[in-house]
């Protein structure tokens, strides 16, 4: 019960901190849209099958790019003043400092992904894409969860570098491949109106992998990231 306090107590404290200045969710909101937007001058919405084929991957590219916005400030907020080291030398349990600031940052990007999702169905004239809204859903938060953790844990490592806004795409996307590639194929197939059959159940359980594998990971290892 203590570690669930000290989880929220840390969640809600980023995100009031956000939201005062709403700095990330701006940057991260008009990236994201600036993208959905340039990428449909790239497709002819005449080519429906096309677009319904590349629907999956063009979403997460947007998810992933504008999430590295949201994912930079997981920690460096704390830097003015020492506040990051008081925050580690306060009797909050690193796990609790680790899943609150990933829960804040899941929040964060949830919400410019859910106003994303129409965004991008109706610039692309995806009719089918609520057919399955609820299971589309469901893949958003898993996968949105896989990029959260990856970043939020990276966040920790390169907080103290002096080029973290360029180092955290560069090790964190090549980690993410796995739970982007399940995402991409899993949203495709929901977003042209289609279920999730035979094969496609091996991404889903690729993606339930993923969170869970590195969920843990990131847990065992956070106070030693934390405390180096």
């Amino acid at each position: 019960m203590r570690f669930l306090r000290q989880t929220a107590s840390i969640a809600a404290k980023d995100l009031r901190s956000e939201l005062r200045t709403k700095d990330s969710l701006n940057a991260a909101g008009s990236f994201a849209l600036v993208i959905i937007v340039l990428f449909s001058f790239m497709l002819d919405p005449t080519e429906t099958q096309t677009v319904y084929e590349l629907s999956g991957g063009l979403l997460w590219l947007v998810f992933a790019f504008a999430g590295a916005l949201i994912l930079n400030r997981s920690f460096a907020r704390e830097l003015p003043n020492d506040c990051l080291d008081m925050l580690v030398a306060s009797p909050v349990s690193s796990s609790a400092l680790f899943l609150g600031k990933a829960t804040a940052n899941f929040t964060l990007l949830l919400v410019v992904e859910l106003v994303c999702l129409p965004v991008f169905g109706g610039m692309y004239n995806l009719s089918r894409w609520s057919t399955h809204l609820g299971p589309l859903l469901g893949v958003v938060v898993l996968g949105t969860w896989g990029v959260t953790v990856i970043g939020t844990m990276f966040s920790a490592i390169t907080v103290n570098l002096r080029l973290r806004e360029l180092m955290l795409p560069i090790l964190v996307y090549p980690i993410m491949i796995p739970c982007l590639m399940a995402a991409m194929k899993l949203s495709t197939v929901l977003i042209s109106g289609e279920a999730i059959t035979g094969d496609d159940w091996i991404w889903l359980r690729l993606l339930i992998g993923f969170d869970i594998i590195f969920t843990s990971l990131s847990l065992l290892t956070v106070d030693f990231v934390l405390v180096s």
